[in-house]
Formats: C-alpha cells, sequence, structure tokens
C-alpha cells in the first residue's frame, strides 16, 4: 500500500516559527489552485494505476482555512482516479478558529475519518508569542464541532518562555478535547523565521530545558494510556497513524501540490515551491517537479535505517534483508558496535533504547559515516 499527500499552502496568518510553504496573503488564489491540484492528480493517474493507496493526507498550510468544498473535491477526485482502500486512513488538517460547522459535516461526507488539530499550546500568552492565529478555547470549540471522531493534537516544545508546568497543562488540555494520538514536536528555529532572532539572542529553551519537557511529555502521556510509537508521536493502541507510519517504514507516497514530495519507485522527487510556477506548469500539462533523485544503493540502506530508527519498534533484520538482499548486522557492523550502549537488540530487532530515543541523531549520524 502506498500514500497520498495534499499540499494545501493557504493560512489565514504566517507563525513566527513557520518555514512551511504557506501563503497568508493568497487566499483568493484558492480556486485557480485546487483546481490545478484536480488536474495534477488527473496528469500523474496513468502511471500510478497500478498502485493501491491506503492513506491519504491533507496538509498545509492550514487546509481548513479555504471552502470545505475544495478538500471534497479532492477526495471526489482521488475516488475516481485511484485505488483507494475501503478502509483508507484520510486525515485533513486543522487549526482551532478556521473550522466551521458547515466544514465539518462536508469533511465527515467526503469520508474524511482522521483530524490532526494544530493546539500547540493551551497557554493563550504562549500562543500570542508565536503568532498563531487562534485561542485556547477554539481548540475546545473545535473539539466538539468534530464529536467522537478520531482527533489527533500537536503540542510544541521550546517555546520562549515555556515551561515543564506549561507542556503538562497543555497535554491535560488537550485531552480535554478527545484525541486520542499527540504528537510533540520540538520548535525549530529556522534561518529566515522571526523566531530564529530569538534563538541567535538565547531567547529560547536550551536543550537540556527542552529534553526535560520532552521526558515530562512522555512520563505524563504514557500515564494516560498513550504509547510512544516514534519520537514525536503518542497515540492510544490502535489510533497510530498510519500515513506517518507508512513514511517511516519507507513506503511509497505521491505528493500533489506546491511543494509537495514524493516517493515513487525508488526515486524522490519535490514540486516547486513557487504558486505562480506550479499553476504555469499544471496548465500548461508539465509535471511541476524541480527535484528529482534516484535514491538506490548505500544511500538507501542508510535512509531506510534512519527511518525505522526512529521508531519505538526499532528496525527488523528480516525486512532489511528482504528490502536489500544483504545482512543488516554485516553492512553496519562498525556503528552497531560503537553505539551499543545505545542500542538494544531483541527478537531480530535493532532499536534506540528508551531513554535515548529523544536524542536519536547523535546516534543515526554514526550509520551514515559508516556509508562514506
Amino acid at each position: 500500500m502506498a500514500g497520498i499527500y495534499i499540499h494545501i499552502p493557504f493560512c489565514k496568518s504566517k507563525c513566527r516559527y513557520c518555514d512551511f510553504t504557506s501563503y497568508p496573503s493568497k487566499l483568493a488564489f484558492a480556486d485557480a489552485y485546487m483546481a490545478c491540484v484536480y488536474k495534477e492528480m488527473k496528469l500523474r493517474a496513468k502511471d500510478l494505476s497500478d498502485k493501491s493507496f491506503d492513506t491519504v493526507y491533507i496538509g498545509g498550510g492550514t487546509p481548513s482555512v479555504i471552502d470545505g468544498k475544495y478538500i471534497a473535491g479532492c477526495m471526489n477526485q482521488i475516488r475516481k482516479l485511484y485505488k483507494l482502500s475501503a478502509n483508507a486512513e484520510i486525515t485533513v488538517e486543522i487549526n482551532p478558529g478556521t473550522l466551521t460547522k458547515e466544514k465539518a459535516e462536508a469533511y465527515k461526507r467526503a469520508g474524511i475519518n482522521r483530524f490532526s488539530i494544530g493546539l500547540q499550546s493551551s497557554s493563550d500568552v504562549l500562543l500570542e508569542e508565536i503568532g498563531r492565529a487562534h485561542n485556547a478555547a477554539q481548540y475546545l470549540e473545535t473539539c466538539e464541532m468534530l464529536g467522537d471522531a478520531n482527533k489527533s493534537a500537536d503540542i510544541m516544545i521550546g517555546l520562549k518562555g515555556q515551561t515543564v508546568s506549561d507542556v503538562l497543562g497543555s497535554i491535560d488540555f488537550a485531552l480535554r478535547g478527545g484525541v486520542r494520538h499527540v504528537s510533540v514536536y520540538a520548535l525549530t528555529p529556522e534561518d529566515g523565521t522571526p523566531v530564529y532572532s530569538d534563538y541567535l539572542n538565547g531567547e529560547l529553551p536550551d536543550g537540556d530545558e527542552v529534553a526535560a519537557m520532552y521526558d515530562a511529555a512522555r512520563g505524563c502521556l504514557k500515564e494516560r494510556g498513550f504509547a510512544r510509537y516514534e519520537v514525536s508521536n503518542f497515540a492510544v493502541p490502535g489510533f497510530e497513524s498510519r500515513h506517518n507510519l507508512n513514511y517511516w517504514r519507507r513506503g511509497e507516497y505521491i505528493g500533489f501540490g506546491v511543494s509537495a514530495s514524493s516517493f515513487m519507485g525508488g526515486r524522490r522527487f519535490t514540486n516547486t515551491p513557487d504558486l505562480d510556477e506550479y499553476i504555469k506548469c499544471i496548465l500548461t500539462d508539465f509535471y511541476p517537479v524541480v527535484d528529482n533523485e534516484k535514491i538506490e544503493g548505500e544511500d538507501a540502506k542508510f535512509e531506510y535505517v534512519m527511518l525505522a530508527l526512529r521508531t519505538e519498534k526499532g528496525l527488523s533484520a528480516e525486512d532489511y534483508s528482504a528490502a536489500f538482499g544483504s545482512d543488516f548486522f554485516k553492512d553496519f557492523s562498525k556503528p552497531l558496535e560503537r553505539q551499543k550502549n545505545y542500542l538494544a537488540f531483541e527478537n531480530g530487532y535493532v532499536r534506540i533504547r528508551e531513554e535515548y530515543l529523544y536524542v536519536q541523531n547523535t546516534v543515526i549520524i554514526d550509520f551514515l559515516q559508516q556509508q562514506q
């Protein structure tokens, strides 16, 4: 099975930390843009006629800022052109304050069965600090509109002025909305974003403080029945994100829309991040791809290892052998020996020990050096 990703690049406003492709001042282009997304789906359909898709993820940007008819249109086009499994997981991202009852009903009629809500914090002070266009109360209003649907909440750690107490309060607040999945992401201050100045000025929590926030969040969620299944993701068993798991298992996926990435047939390719260029390409029947690379050999092996070691379960040596026809323990004997104190070896699986998973980059980078 494979996944489908659709990028909706429109927002009410740009958050101070946001480095994603989003256009807060171009909502008037939504109609023309969505028509191009539908056409891109049609252009790709012939080459993907042999594929079955198990997940759809509509992200952004803020998909919930546009009219619900466009989300329904995406699903109509997918069902018309592609093989979508009967029990497919279909997710749409929502920012509080942008959902209406009419949109919620339109989503459910279109078959959307999972909703990812960008809470980030339950503190209105912190929300204002990072430039979010909503307050905490609007999160609960959003959850109420969605009822008992399968819901997920995003929480951000490492914010300016944030404390462990703030993080624990945000988790408790998120769970009041009836979510069964929580993503806990550390703020990444990207060069060129306003929050990067806070980073340069030393105003953000340091690495140890962020690690303490993460450990507190992990413990809190565990007590409430949420199991960590990937570095940043926790779920009530049975409510893991199938779409994200496909990424971490190096499964195939096709992306539609501006800046959308794909991995099909061993190739990674990415659409242009320029809205005007994207529209021009689609209108003239050209794929809007700006990067296209075949991932093979040692690069493919490292990529497989890197993604698998991000998960709680880790890497299956048997699956690795089936994928590459070689022995994982021989291919990576040196980094396995060097990192053995940080790794657990159980029943044919290799995983980063629980206490080190949050700082897994220092372990994983050693596997990259093996390839050089």
